[in-house]
């Protein structure tokens, strides 16, 4: 396996050399001062490592091209732990990493990391949840407005005018964001009637996600119209609950994650396999819903950690790579959301089971139980 570290300090070469030794790892590490061009003619590596500014290319355009170019490298992102770039970069970086570890670089971290990201593209590599998801004659679509919207909030210079125009482009998608824009969900007062009234009222990652909900429990067939209502009211109370478990950029992650968890749920043949029916039928163990989410995220092309969080959401302890993050917050959202208990032994082993009386108290009611009285 060859790594590519770029702008940090190569001094530490020894000490890296060192660790990879200590666990039989016939890794090569190569530093880089800085890089000036990605492209399909470098050599070929399977980790990509850099902060935000490594040199004369941010970080984040760096990762984001190497995702394009060699899609099945490991990046990795480094942050200092109090940045003093704009939070808009380290969203962006964000998006195109799939692991973010703290400056200096821990050679024991970095081998873990990499470690956990293999172990995460083995378990979507299942030929049963492939297969399950085959016979699924039309998958959901990829959210394209979210898609687009987040390519262009990627612009900072990018209005609230222009925003609106975008989204109202789509006139049905834009009536079920006004609609949930003025539900219990996320009213804040007044009617709002227009979308730039609505991006102004919700700021742009609360707008993101309401778009995502809308395009991904919108679709026709796409689970039954009971059960499709049931996930949407766990997914917007998890994500509004995961949001405030996490700080920083790494909050929105863990709120859309915490939206897509059980989007699993909702296709065909995964989402009634506890009924024994489908894969399990012919012999095979059928796919988890939380699995077969993971897959179908990995195809919409969403980042890499959300796509982690929802594979690993009912089970946070079996990654390799320590800590809470948001794997952990959307664990313990989408558990208390949906009144079970969460991993103790988790929490405990990650120095945050202290939180949980806290977090229990944040939990919102459902809706749906409203209405049904």
């Amino acid at each position: 396996m060859r790594i590519v570290i770029v702008g940090e300090d190569a001094a530490r070469a020894a000490e890296f050399d060192q660790v990879l030794g200590d666990f039989g790892l016939d890794w090569v590490i190569e530093w880089l001062p800085e890089v000036t061009a990605v492209d399909g003619d470098m050599p070929a590596f399977d980790v990509f490592v850099c902060g935000l500014t490594p040199g004369p290319i941010g970080g984040p355009e760096l990762l984001a091209r190497v995702a394009a170019l060699y899609p099945q490298a490991v990046r990795i992102l480094l942050l200092d732990q109090n940045p003093d770039e704009a939070s808009v970069d380290i969203a962006q970086g964000l998006e195109s990493a799939h692991r973010v570890l703290g400056r200096p670089l821990d050679p024991v971290e970095l081998v873990t990391a990499v470690e956990s990201v293999v172990d995460l593209r083995e378990l979507l590599d299942n030929e049963v949840l492939k297969r399950t998801l085959g016979r699924i004659s039309s998958l959901p679509p990829p959210p394209r407005l979210y898609l687009q919207l987040t390519r262009l909030l990627r612009d900072p210079e990018a209005s609230n005018a222009a925003i609106a125009q975008a989204l109202s482009q789509d006139p049905a998608i834009a009536a079920k964001v006004l609609r949930l824009c003025n539900s219990a969900y996320f009213s804040g007062g007044r009617e709002i009637s227009d979308m730039r009234s609505a991006v102004i009222r919700l700021g742009h990652q609360a707008l993101l996600r309401l778009v995502l909900t809308v395009e991904a429990f919108g679709g026709s067939g796409f689970g039954t119209g009971k059960l499709r209502e049931q996930v949407q009211d766990r997914a917007l109370r998890a994500s509004n609950l995961a949001r405030r478990l996490l700080p920083g950029p790494s909050a929105e992650l863990a709120a859309t994650a915490s939206l897509l968890a059980e989007v699993g749920r909702l296709l065909p043949g995964v989402a009634t396999a506890e009924a024994g029916d489908t894969a399990a039928a012919e012999g095979e163990e059928a796919p988890d819903f939380a699995e077969a989410g993971a897959y179908l995220l990995g195809l919409w092309g969403l980042p890499m950690p959300i796509v982690e969080a929802v594979a690993y959401q009912q089970r946070p302890g079996q990654m390799r790579s320590g800590g809470f993050w948001v794997t952990g917050a959307v664990h313990v959202a989408t558990a208390l959301v949906a009144g079970q208990e969460p991993d103790e032994a988790y929490l405990r082993a990650v120095g945050m089971l202290d939180k949980l009386p806290q977090w229990r108290e944040l939990v919102e009611p459902s809706l749906l139980d409203d209405q049904a009285a």
